[in-house]
């Protein structure tokens, strides 16, 4: 039971979350950051999202090597496409990532071990985020009032409740946390390290970039280091479990933290609108390797349903057999043949020889044979 509500309240948040926003705001913010969505943030996007994918790919593929499975970077790099597709457009948000653990965990024969590939993958990328965002904090003090104002009571509550939710998730999942960090021990090896670290700190550029790239078209004037604080923060609640694909805890976070700043809650929620929509361009790659894999299934399923009608060929099989004077010949199959009025039926898997056609209808001499004298 608690299987089947937990995804079902996760998506309900995420819906109440966005019309709560777009209640409050309108939806004039959102309709105008649409229009101002052109060529150059599109093709931004898509080379962004080519970069931060092979920088995930690659963390993965380092991860995966340092727990002993095998994984080639165009292979990781095709499986992240997919994923983050997969992410964008199904409601739980993280289903992208389960399906290319369970498949890189079957190709290999052991899906726990793939399973914690990926969770070390996504845990260094989200390990390196709270880290940013701590700093983004600590140099702004102002932006720590806003996040305790958004609960009631302020910070002081929402450090007891976060706390609570970690030892609560903590004492739920220890047997799965033990597992990961027996796992994690691969990561914090001296040849896998470093790679993880620069490759998150690379794809959480690209993220900020992308961001700050959809801060311009919703029209937003703001200076990068006035705009990359609340950015981070945007990106930190995106992990969130109340979301749609995404959507939901980053329109109101920004919304709230750009209204905090002076910059306007709209235009915080046509940010969010913007970065949401250009996410969607940046991952669409992963929707053509969607169509194609289910195309190659299609053909495979296909023919295991049809049925091989081709004559099989005749192999002589078998070493040949030196004969040696005295020694018995080996015995010779008789293969039986039925005559039709002056020639047999042709036998494919006896090839015909000189003058064998007729040989069998011709009436065979009882006479000896004459002598050259």
């Amino acid at each position: 039971m608690r299987q089947r509500i937990w995804p079902v309240l996760r998506l309900l948040g995420g819906v109440a979350l966005i019309v709560a926003v777009v209640w409050r705001l309108g939806a004039g913010p959102v309709l105008e950051s649409l229009r101002g969505i052109d060529t150059v943030p599109v093709l931004a996007a898509l080379a962004i999202g080519a970069v931060t994918t092979v920088c995930s790919a690659w963390r993965w593929r380092l991860i995966a090597r340092g727990l002993g499975l095998r994984l080639s970077l165009p292979a990781a790099v095709t499986d992240c496409y997919q994923a983050q597709f997969l992410n964008s457009v199904l409601p739980a948000g993280v289903l992208g990532d389960v399906h290319r653990a369970v498949r890189h965990g079957r190709e290999e024969g052991d899906v726990a071990r793939g399973v914690r590939a990926v969770v070390l993958e996504r845990l260094a990328g989200q390990v390196v985020l709270v880290l940013v965002a701590a700093g983004a904090l600590l140099a702004q003090p102002a932006l720590l009032h806003v996040v305790g104002g958004l609960v009631p009571g302020g910070g002081r509550w929402l450090a007891v409740a976060g706390a609570a939710a970690v030892v609560a998730a903590g004492w739920v999942l220890r047997a799965r946390l033990r597992a990961v960090a027996a796992g994690a021990r691969a990561v914090l090896r001296a040849d896998t390290l470093p790679g993880v670290l620069a490759a998150s700190v690379v794809a959480l550029g690209g993220y900020l970039v992308l961001f700050v790239i959809a801060a311009r078209a919703a029209g937003s004037s703001a200076g990068v280091t006035e705009l990359l604080p609340l950015l981070v923060l945007a990106l930190l609640v995106m992990s969130l479990p109340l979301n749609v694909g995404g959507w939901g805890p980053r329109e109101a976070v920004t919304a709230v933290t750009f209204g905090a700043v002076g910059l306007g809650a709209a235009e915080g929620l046509a940010t969010a609108v913007v970065y949401g929509v250009l996410g969607l361009v940046a991952c669409l790659p992963g929707a053509a390797v969607v169509l194609l894999r289910h195309r190659a299934r299609g053909r495979r399923a296909r023919d295991r349903r049809v049925p091989d009608r081709r004559v099989p060929e005749c192999r002589i099989t078998g070493t040949p057999r030196t004969m040696t004077p005295g020694s018995p010949a080996p015995p010779v199959p008789f293969v039986p043949r039925q005559a039709t009025g002056d020639r047999p039926l042709p036998n494919p898997c006896t090839p015909p020889g000189p003058g064998s056609t007729g040989a069998a209808a011709r009436p065979r001499s009882d006479r000896p044979a004459r002598s050259a004298a």
